[in-house]
């Protein structure tokens, strides 16, 4: 079982790295859950391959510095697909 799990961490961090990919994106590639992928690429990758790790925790770094605009943008697309026009009458 501890190889299987080394082999995985090594992937996933070189997933990680080939497409600059977030911790989600892996999770639902590997079909294996987001805590999952991170407590491979964060903590046991750093035993396992130091120079694999310190790649990923660049590239993560990276995805937490834009977080915040990426979920702008994603709020932003959510509400401006299908804007229906409201109107609204003054009862006097």
């Amino acid at each position: 079982m501890r190889g299987y799990i080394e082999n995985r961490t090594v992937c996933l961090a070189e997933f990680i790295i080939d497409n600059k990919s977030t911790v989600r994106a892996a999770a639902k590639k590997f079909g294996i859950s987001k805590s999952t992928v991170h407590k491979d690429v964060t903590e046991r990758l750093k035993w396992i391959n130091r120079s694999l790790y310190d790649e990923v925790r660049t590239i993560l770094n990276e995805n937490k510095e834009v977080r915040h605009i990426r979920g702008g943008l994603a709020t932003k697309k959510k509400y401006s697909g299908n804007k229906k026009s409201v109107v609204i009458k003054e009862v006097l």
